[in-house]
């Protein structure tokens, strides 16, 4: 390997770990709206929830400012997203959502836990909580 090649090895290098770093310390305070197009994406995160929702849906809009409140207290520990299953029919029909609001826990981009309905601020960041450190 000659003298240019080390040179580029080592800046890629720093990049790669500019750039890791700079992801891990990225701190989400707010609900990312998902669709097909970033979803897979967002599961690469080590712990994240998702409010499947719609519109129209009543208990869906009592729960949405509480999810906006966890996705601030645990910004930085879980990726807050949700998913409007009017507009996004295929991945709702993968996660067999059947009922909403459906909220469910992914660890390590892997379905770990869900709970359907709406739930108390208190019930969900148990819930939270839970998932988080099993």
């Amino acid at each position: 390997m000659d003298e240019l090649e080390k040179i580029r090895k080592k800046k890629l290098e720093e990049m790669m770990r500019k750039m890791t770093s700079e992801k891990k310390s990225e701190k989400l305070s707010k609900p990312i709206e998902l669709n097909s197009k970033n979803f897979s994406e967002v599961l690469k995160n080590e712990n994240v929830v998702i409010d499947f929702y719609a519109n129209w849906c009543a208990p869906c809009k009592m729960i949405a400012p509480i999810i906006e409140e966890l996705a601030k207290e645990y910004a930085g520990k879980v990726v807050f997203a949700k998913l409007n299953t009017d507009e996004n029919i295929e991945i709702a029909q993968r996660f067999a959502i059947s009922a909403i609001p459906t909220i469910i826990f992914f660890k390590n981009g892997k379905a770990v836990d869900q709970i359907v309905g709406a739930l108390p601020k208190a019930e969900l960041k148990r819930w939270i909580e839970k998932n988080i450190y099993n």
